[in-house]
């Protein structure tokens, strides 16, 4: 083996102007060439391993959210199984009503038709403001006050 070396890294077989390389500088660039080979290899685990860190504590911040997010669902349907909620929601939303009280109903909203109970009294009220007179709207143009009652 010690012929091939010789023989190819000879001033004749080489062709220059009598360089030649030993052995040990071709270890040394054997040597680097790996050293490189290893230090870019240990640069992309070490930007994987940064982008590891990224996601990783963005999932951490997820679990978080969701963990307060469970608690307020938790909170809420601690709530919602309360009397208090019950009572609100039958009033409001079922739109009943208990023993000697009025259910009063908006014209023309559609929650008659939706109104459990059909043995309903129904009372019209007017809900709208009557449109003031002119002289009216000159008073208070005028003056600060609201304008005398004329009977």
């Amino acid at each position: 083996m010690r012929l091939i070396f010789s023989g190819i890294f000879s001033p004749r077989a080489s062709g220059n102007d009598g360089r030649r390389f030993s052995t040990v500088q071709l270890l040394l660039a054997i040597i680097v060439a790996v050293g490189l080979l290893l230090a870019l290899n240990f640069s992309s685990r070490i930007q994987l391993d940064r982008e590891l860190q990224v996601i990783h504590s963005g999932v951490v911040a997820e679990i978080e959210a969701l963990k307060d997010q469970q608690q307020q669902l938790i909170h809420e349907l601690n709530h919602v199984k309360s009397d208090a909620y019950v009572e609100f929601w039958a009033r409001d939303e079922g739109k009943m009503i208990r023993d000697g009280e009025i259910l009063i109903l908006p014209q023309g909203s559609g929650a008659i038709e939706s109104a459990p109970d059909t043995n309903l009294q129904l009372v019209e009220f007017v809900t709208t403001a009557r449109e003031p007179q002119n002289w009216e709207l000159w008073w208070a143009l005028f003056f600060d006050g609201p304008p005398p009652q004329l009977r």
